[in-house]
């Protein structure tokens, strides 16, 4: 069974990649090596993308990245719009992925709940 993909979906699929290229070539910083795209949505009518990222580096280093992506935004879409056959090149929106840190700290919690010592049954239910 072929899975209907909308042009919405193609267009975020496409931006994802382009946007992690240009970043890692052209983003001017030493650490944006450091960024990883994680999703990206784009609304209905194309005018606007939501770009999610994580950053692998201390929060001071992340809040320069954030800073960084805000000032570089205009250039990162006029670059993409050079290989987009689109009406209008959607406005870009970054956003920190907290998803990875959450993960990280559900593992970390499973991980301390699973070393704890075990109850043991007080045999009541067996018959």
């Amino acid at each position: 069974m072929a899975k209907n993909f909308t042009r919405s979906d193609r267009i975020a699929q496409q931006l994802q990649r382009d946007v992690a290229e240009l970043i890692r070539a052209e983003l001017d910083h030493p650490k944006a090596s450091l960024i990883t795209i994680t999703d990206v949505e784009v609304t209905r009518d194309n005018s606007h993308a939501k770009i999610f990222y994580t950053f692998l580096g201390t929060p001071e280093d992340a809040q320069l990245i954030a800073a960084k992506l805000e000032q570089a935004k205009g250039f990162l879409r006029s670059e993409l719009a050079r290989g987009f056959k689109l009406f209008k090149m959607p406005e870009l929106h970054f956003l920190y992925d907290h998803s990875i840190d959450r993960g990280f700290k559900l593992d970390t919690l499973i991980s301390q709940a699973a070393a704890l010592p075990k109850a043991e049954d007080d045999g009541e239910g067996e018959a």
